[in-house]
């Protein structure tokens, strides 16, 4: 991977760490007998998707000084991710998750990061602002708001992002930044409450222009469960592209000029864990290939089922070929693409005018325009 921060076209900030999952499934953890070590964290997961795809990905966060935080560096080396922006903080070990595999939609979480994580410590001053100011894509996840001084290192790179101007530097690399992009992932167990989660995340949806969610984690921020109103409240608060994943039901994607309805790909669920996190990886890596935003979600969506088909999170991560080669098996999930004219303005109670269309289901993928 190329070294200059400003080669990077995904740049993630927020949790790494390493996920011990049971190597056996349907079986609580006290019967588990054996594991197996990977790579975590829903921000560095996501790096590690794009990477997959053929993406320049690199991480701001920090491990501690032993033996896991040295496997987190490493791994994201192998998977492709540059550690560059990965920092060691001392007196603080690496966190680990456990989990519990239970299909097809029981999959417990058990997060060892008390009383704090390495990644919850990281500063201003540890954010490299050049490399977040010219990456194409950056992403990060509203767990990172949940605590200071992460918290504060989060506004600062977005500060500066939302500031940059090209034109006042002369270097051929720099690119204006395209997208900033908030995973609404809430975690009940890193926050206080409920209200101090929705109070964080509103205070940066001005710095974003997608943000992406399933309906709990859109209850959290906007105060909406149901899909159509949470998206168009995300809309209303300044985002471009809202992204609603409702898991079997499909995903939701809204702008002010289309509503995009993709209907799940379905597999047999093995761990359903890191699909939103495969989803997030495939979702920026189809957006910096330009293509329509029907294409994107459904691609994305392909890329979280076929995560959700295995065990492990980061290693499961799929190639663009594998995707497509899926979306090929099921030409009867496509895109409902729904034209808004007048485009749609959410504060307004009228339902707007809309002409429906849809990709052709026949089409192989590449030929959606």
């Amino acid at each position: 991977m190329p070294t200059h921060p400003t080669h990077l076209d995904v740049l993630a900030i927020g949790r790494s760490g390493v996920d011990i999952y049971p190597l056996q499934a349907g079986v609580g953890l006290e019967m588990v007998d054996c594991f197996g070590k990977f790579l975590g964290g829903s921000p560095t997961n996501v790096a590690v998707a794009a990477a997959r795809m053929g993406r320049r990905s690199a991480m701001i966060t920090a491990v501690g000084d032993d033996p896991f935080g040295r496997f987190v560096r490493a791994e994201m080396r192998r998977l492709g991710v540059s550690d560059r922006y990965v920092h060691v903080i001392e007196g603080i070990t690496t966190p680990v998750t456990f989990c519990e595999i239970f299909p097809p939609d029981n999959f417990p979480l058990y997060f060892y990061r008390d009383p704090t994580a390495p990644d919850l410590q990281l500063q201003a001053t540890h954010i490299p602002l050049d490399a977040v100011r010219s990456a194409r894509v950056f992403w990060f996840s509203a767990s990172g708001l949940c605590a200071e001084p992460v918290r504060s290192a989060h506004h600062a790179a977005l500060q500066a992002r939302a500031l940059f101007d090209s034109r006042e530097i002369d270097n051929p690399y720099f690119s204006t930044p395209e997208w900033t992009i908030l995973d609404l992932d809430y975690r009940p167990r890193f926050w206080r409450s409920e209200e101090h989660a929705r109070e964080e995340i509103n205070a940066v949806l001005p710095y974003v222009n997608v943000a992406i969610g399933n309906l709990q984690e859109c209850a959290i921020a906007v105060g909406y469960d149901e899909a159509e109103r949470a998206a168009d409240a995300l809309l209303e608060r300044g985002v471009e592209i809202a992204v609603i994943k409702q898991g079997l039901k499909g995903t939701l994607a809204k702008t002010r000029e289309e509503r995009i309805f993709v209907p799940a790909t379905r597999v047999e669920t093995l761990n359903g864990l890191g699909a939103g996190d495969s989803f997030g990886g495939s979702f920026c890596h189809a957006l910096l290939q330009g293509w329509d935003l029907g294409r994107v979600i459904h691609f994305a969506s392909t890329a979280g089922a076929i995560v959700a088909s295995r065990l492990e999170c980061s290693t499961a991560m799929p190639t663009e070929f594998e995707v497509d080669h899926l979306i090929n098996a099921n030409p009867d999930i496509f895109p409902r693409v729904e034209r808004l004219t007048p485009p749609h303005h959410p504060a307004e109670p009228s339902a707007p005018a809309s002409s429906m269309t849809t990709a052709n289901p026949h089409h192989e993928v590449g030929s959606y325009q």
